[in-house]
């Protein structure tokens, strides 16, 4: 069984933790913090350290999570894979895409499994939809839109709702569209963060002509995690949190019109229920596996580039007050 460890034990490092004491031996965890890792290292009966370099230097460490703050992703990402380590790294990939781009080479140089923890990409009901998508189940694409709202996540301190938020269904519409994006244009703003933009509308143009529209916002009492895809055939409505489709399908009156065509009166909606998993533990398996077997992950160092870039871009549509070509980017 594989030797894993995480560095980071915030919200969401506390669950790696979790999962990963579940699939693998759990050898140790890291954080900055001995308050916070003394009660999980009793829980989870491990080793717990506030020095990552000599966390890294664990001989039966083979694998480690990296859920830290954004602005340590390519540090601690770095020293991991310069120590032999295989790295699941939490989004967004780092802060630039030059960092991106060297761990990507670090990891190809040394025969290393890195994967960006994009865990939308791991919930049943995101794969069941795409297999239906490459299925053409539903015709041709013709647009896509998203939303991803929330009120605001007390555990962010280093990004805003883009990178933040933004980040996951950037990267679900470019799996979607099975295409890379040509143009961004976003409008974003601060309500009443003082630091960062706590909403966004991102308008993304995919090469083969498919058109997406991204809303993020961390200003809404309630949470939603939905995608809606507008088809030749169909209108589907993708619910993450309840890993569930709804399909619409137009109805048409059976009718002589004379020289006139029938015209939609009412739809058929078809609910479909995938099976329920945890896609964090989903996502876990695949980096393991991925290990194991000596195969790509499902979502790839290149990947968390490429949704880097556009995101990068988002930022820089909002300050140029226009449109970013991403053509030789």
């Amino acid at each position: 069984m594989l030797g894993v460890g995480v560095i980071g034990t915030g919200a969401m490092g506390r669950n790696h933790v979790r999962v990963f004491s579940e699939l693998a031996s759990l050898k140790g965890i890291a954080d900055a913090s001995d308050d916070v890792l003394k009660p999980l290292c009793k829980t989870y009966n491990t080793k717990g350290f506030t020095d990552i370099d000599k966390f890294l230097k664990m001989k039966e460490l083979d694998a480690v999570c990296i859920a830290t703050p954004t602005m340590t992703h390519y540090e601690i990402a770095k020293k991991a894979l310069s120590a032999g380590k295989h790295v699941l790294l939490e989004k967004p990939m780092c802060s630039t895409v030059a960092q991106g781009v060297e761990l990507e080479d670090i990891a190809k140089e040394s025969g290393l499994v890195l994967s960006i923890g994009f865990i939308e990409r791991h919930n049943p009901v995101t794969l069941f939809t795409k297999s239906l998508i490459e299925k053409h189940q539903f015709g041709d694409i013709i647009n896509l839109s998203s939303r991803r709202v929330s009120s605001y996540p007390a555990r962010i301190r280093d990004v805003g709702v883009i990178m933040d938020l933004g980040v996951h269904d950037i990267d679900i519409l470019r799996f979607f569209a099975g295409s890379e994006v040509v143009n961004v244009h976003c409008m974003a703003g601060r309500y009443s963060n003082p630091n960062f933009e706590d909403h966004a509308d991102i308008h993304l143009e995919f090469k083969n002509g498919i058109h997406a529209h991204l809303e993020v916002n961390w200003l809404t009492p309630m949470k939603a995690r939905k995608v809606f895809l507008t088809c030749s055939q169909n209108f589907v409505e993708m619910d993450y949190t309840n890993q569930s489709l709804e399909i619409s399908t137009s109805k048409f009156l059976d009718i002589d019109l004379g020289n006139l065509y029938s015209i939609p009166q009412a739809y058929d909606i078809e609910r479909v229920m995938v099976k329920q998993e945890e896609p964090l533990k989903r996502e876990v398996a695949d980096f393991l596996g991925a290990i194991t077997d000596k195969r790509a992950p499902l979502i790839s160092a290149n990947d968390g580039i490429n949704v880097l870039r556009i995101a990068l871009a988002c930022l820089e549509s909002v300050k140029k007050k226009g449109c970013v070509s991403m053509e030789g980017s």
